[in-house]
């Protein structure tokens, strides 16, 4: 049976919320127990002190290291258990997690108040931090409830129906499909007919469509192609152009982390003509911004003044075409950072699409890419001897690789960007006709 320990100064929140429902069945059954536990009872004084002031000044109380540090030595004196700290720093949650916490028969969940707990508990006791969201909330009670129920529905007998937990949205990669019940119709609204034909064939193609449209409509983030079968790729296409709109275009330039000639991570120098060519290739096909990708400091400084010049200095009357060029052109430490730019311009985050001289299993081809819907794109190129694999993982799609009349397969960066945008942009014209 799986044991989940919950340390809080409120265990009357979590015991309640056990208390009903199809996980109190659970419960009962003796799939799984919940153990809630009462931080001020590892307390010494007589108020049951759980808080103090911080050091270094600041609003707000810190919970104190002794009580959270004592309840845990308290549990591990009988059992090994897996301490999660319900902390905003975190990893954030996700379906993934849930199904790898799943496999600890015993986890002990801290739950935090006012202005968090103070961090010796987590270096001492914890095991990870965990995080529900990019949000705040009162107390960890709530996100200890949030990944127990997650993880518990996991859990054979839980849910009655065996299959439910992989039919489940965030399990597939997909959102759910909608649902309908009695009567057939309600405010004027009816149930889709195919749901009461008895076809069962085509009922699941019905609900295969509508969980792919919902989740390009609400959360296209979650799509990954390369986990998808032959025909809900083939949906996906097609769903994709029935609802794009338009697409954005942002092309960045990578120098980290890049292979060398030996196969070694390694940073690449920024050069001149990658600055000057691929700033005039983004204009000439409508990009948005071009950024160049560099974390050192002194490469991104020289490139700073390259554009600078062209912009403000004699460059700029000796050369309007190329001040034009580079009033596209940004330069960036990370890509975190780029991506972090684009979602505040376009208030989403981009799909990202690595380019690679390599083939790789389930690359799409470039009228593919102009059906995406309307996120905007972020088209990866490298330098040195090509990406590394977590750079390629990290992507959510990878463009097939530019193929000549031969074996030889050695474009500039330079060209390849050339020779991509104008696909793109021959792509895209033939789709909006």
């Amino acid at each position: 049976m799986k044991i989940y320990n919950v340390i809080t100064i409120f265990p009357e929140t979590i015991s309640s919320y056990f208390s009903s429902g199809v996980l109190s069945k659970g419960i009962e059954n003796k799939l799984f127990s919940v153990n809630p536990i009462n931080l001020r009872d590892y307390t010494e004084d007589r108020h049951k002190t759980v808080d103090d002031y911080q050091y270094g000044g600041g609003h707000g109380l810190v919970m104190k290291p002794e009580p959270f540090y004592k309840a845990v030595q308290g549990i591990r004196s009988k059992t090994e258990t897996r301490v999660i700290l319900l902390d905003p720093r975190g990893k954030k949650f996700d379906q993934r997690m849930a199904e790898r916490l799943y496999n600890y028969d015993n986890i002990t969940f801290l739950c935090g108040r006012y202005e968090g707990i103070d961090d010796r508990v987590r270096e001492l006791v914890a095991d990870e931090m965990v995080s529900v969201g990019d949000f705040i909330i009162s107390g960890g009670e709530l996100a200890a409830l949030t990944v127990i129920d997650s993880i518990t529905r996991l859990i054979p007998g839980v849910l009655g129906d065996e299959n439910s937990p992989m039919e489940e949205s965030f399990t597939s990669g997909i959102l759910e499909y909608a649902h309908y019940t009695r009567p057939a119709e309600f405010c004027g609204l009816k149930v889709p007919e195919v749901l009461i034909s008895g076809n069962h064939e085509e009922i699941r193609k019905w609900r295969l469509r509508n969980a792919i449209k919902m989740t390009l409509q609400n959360r296209s983030d979650l799509l990954k192609v390369n986990s998808f079968s032959k025909e809900e790729e083939q949906i996906l296409w097609e769903e994709m152009r029935y609802l794009k709109k338009d697409f954005k275009l942002y092309v960045a330039l990578m120098h980290y982390p890049m292979l060398d000639k030996s196969g070694r991570v390694v940073s690449t120098s920024i050069t001149n003509m990658d600055l000057h060519d691929i700033s005039r290739s983004c204009r000439t096909f409508g990009v948005e911004n071009y950024y160049v990708v560099n974390p050192m400091p002194a490469q991104r400084e020289i490139a700073s003044r390259v554009i600078n010049h062209w912009l403000k200095g004699y460059g700029a009357e000796y050369n309007e075409n190329r001040k034009e060029a580079f009033e596209y052109t940004l330069i960036k430490d990370s890509l975190v950072s780029v991506i972090k730019d684009i979602e505040e311009k376009e208030g989403k985050k981009p799909i990202v699409v690595g380019t690679t001289a390599k083939f790789k299993e389930k690359s799409i081809a470039v009228d593919k890419l102009v059906t995406i819907t309307d996120n905007p794109i972020l088209l990866l190129f490298g330098t040195g001897w090509g990406f590394s694999n977590e750079i390629l993982e990290f992507t959510d799609f990878v463009l097939k690789p530019i193929h000549g009349r031969g074996d030889f397969n050695h474009l500039s960066v330079r060209s390849a960007v050339a020779i991509y945008l104008d696909r793109i942009n021959r792509a895209f014209q033939e789709d909006k006709l």
